[in-house]
């Protein structure tokens, strides 16, 4: 027999779905022992149901969350005989995930007998083995040069941990102590939202919940083709380049056909350019969530981004080339490049049709992770740079953020207390502040990028790699705005002439005193630089954000 809920039980039910997920991240953010988890945040959470349709998420990294239906499916497929107590691991990009670094643990939802929902929870691991600290390797070819390949397992049977698996994928990786706590709290926070999951049924019961799901589901389609329909219909076409693979090929096209008709919208990448030979290709499940991050952001904020909101969207992509790679090829950058050029690639095509929805571009992501051993301890260390983030493109409403991060995640990823970094590493932030006039100029102002100097305070020479896009383009105006400022990293020793750091780079030997001085990228600016009141330009120059002439940084 259906059930059939009011407005208010349904509104009821989707809040508390929304605060059990947000209940989750809490419990992973003071748990987890990484400083990439408890302090960057590079976790999402959400519950889908055994149809493998995304029910709740928290606003964390909108990457993360996009590719988890894959995830869901491959689970799925892979175990018929689910039991309480069982938790499920994954992380192969092959079998639903993203990249390697991004383990996901799986907790069942039962009702009785019955199992309804995941609980799932997706964190960035600080490393996952592979031939370079810090799970990326911009000298890969291979995925099995990359890490720790985890097709869905089950690492607790019926409540039971498999110990043996559990030390066989802790001895892969260099820091197995704080993967083994990170491991703890991801399935302590997906055990909290079977918890809150069962008490939701204790209180309304299970078929309530199940028909106020779907009728937010439904609700959230109807919102979403509301939207959609008041778009203007055409085929519209958008693209963007990756600087290069690291490899020698340079400026790889990300091409978006998108047709919008009615209330419906397909997006069509096929005519991107071929896969590469290094990471920068993408996994299936991340390409479809690059694609439903460009149009989720473009409907309305208020609207649930659930399955339901996704039902007016089709995703058309060709395996073989940049956005969907043959299986075995390396992809580790994905979750950044290419998402970020998938992005700006259908929000470009979409500015023809929606134009005062289409934001200016947000800068790319260009990270860099270094081992070494803390004289302080001696022991050895892996930090990964989530300072001096990049700016966030500006929109039809006003200026971008400054420092707020890249597209694939919106501000999701933070980069924590400057002084808890230095207490947990041998490391001195000399200087971290806005970077003048790397925003994009336009009626609205891009968001600006940081100038930072870090001095490594080391006593041994340290290694760091780096991993990322955007040092030859910078984030892309829109709609006659102009492109932000590109990055410019370097590295300055005693002794030696400063060294410009590549976005892809392995064995890049820091001495002790060595200054790292990054430059980081601004936004892109929305419109007509023209069309900027004075009033705004004035208030640039009076805060510093932009010099007098718009050509000099102030460093």
């Amino acid at each position: 027999m259906a059930h059939k809920v009011d407005p208010i039980t349904r509104s009821v039910v989707q809040h508390r779905l929304t605060s059990i997920v947000a209940e989750m991240g809490e419990a992973m953010l003071r748990t987890s022992y990484s400083q990439i988890l408890n302090s960057s945040r590079d976790f999402s959470l959400a519950i889908c149901d055994v149809q493998s349709r995304l029910i709740a998420q928290a606003d964390h990294i909108p990457v993360h969350v996009g590719a988890l239906p894959w995830a869901t499916r491959a689970v799925e497929e892979r175990f018929k005989g689910v039991a309480p107590g069982d938790v499920i691991l994954m992380n192969d990009p092959y079998h639903g995930g993203s990249h390697l670094p991004d383990l996901t643990a799986f907790v069942p939802v039962f009702d009785g007998g019955r199992r309804l929902f995941w609980s799932i929870v997706r964190a960035h691991q600080s490393d996952i083995g592979g031939a370079t600290h810090g799970a990326y390797n911009p000298a890969a070819t291979e995925i099995w040069q990359e890490g720790l390949r985890i097709p869905p397992i089950k690492l607790y049977e019926a409540g039971r941990l498999r110990e043996d698996i559990l030390d066989m994928l802790a001895l892969n990786v260099r820091n197995a102590h704080d993967f083994r706590g990170d491991l703890a709290a991801m399935i302590g926070a997906a055990h909290m939202g079977e918890r809150r999951m069962g008490r939701l049924f204790a209180e309304f019961g299970a078929p309530v919940v199940g028909a106020a799901i779907e009728s937010i589901l439904d609700a959230a389609e109807q919102q979403t083709r509301a939207v959609v329909s008041t778009w203007k219909d055409g085929v519209f076409y958008g693209e963007a380049f990756l600087d290069d693979d690291g490899h020698g090929r340079s400026d790889i096209r990300i091409a978006a056909k998108v047709t919008k008709s009615g209330d419906q919208i397909e997006v069509d990448l096929s005519g991107s350019d071929p896969q590469s030979t290094s990471f920068v290709n993408s996994s299936h499940a991340n390409m479809h969530a690059a694609v439903v991050m460009a149009f989720a952001y473009l409907i309305d904020a208020e609207i649930p981004k659930n399955a339901g909101a996704l039902r007016p969207l089709t995703v058309v992509a060709k395996q073989g080339t940049i956005v969907w790679a043959d299986p075995g090829r390396p992809v580790t950058l994905c979750t950044s490049h290419p998402s970020n050029e998938i992005v700006e690639a259908v929000v470009k095509a979409l500015s023809g049709s929606c134009p005062d929805r289409a934001m200016g571009g947000w800068s790319r992501r260009f990270r860099i992770a270094v081992q070494g051993e803390d004289p302080r301890d001696g022991r050895g260390f892996i930090w990964h740079m989530f300072q001096a983030r990049p700016g966030g493109g500006a929109s039809s409403r006003g200026d971008g953020w400054s420092s707020i991060g890249e597209w694939h995640t919106v501000g999701g990823l933070k980069f924590g207390s400057i002084e808890v970094a230095e207490a947990r590493f041998p490391l001195h932030f000399r200087h971290h502040e806005y970077r003048p006039n790397s925003g994009g100029d336009g009626q609205f102002r891009g968001g600006l990028g940081v100038n930072l100097d870090l001095v490594f305070e080391t006593e041994k020479p340290a290694l760091g790699n780096t991993a990322g896009d955007g040092a030859r383009h910078g984030a892309c105006g829109m709609l006659g705005g102009k492109d932000g400022a590109p990055h410019h990293y370097r590295l300055v020793s005693a002794g030696r002439p400063p060294r410009v750091l590549r976005t892809k780079e392995v064995g890049i030997e820091i001495h002790p005193g060595d200054c790292l001085e990054v430059r980081s990228a601004g936004g892109g600016g929305w419109g007509p630089p023209e069309r900027r009141t004075q009033q705004a330009r004035q208030r640039d120059e009076e805060q510093g954000l932009v010099t007098p002439d718009a050509t000099t940084e102030v460093v």
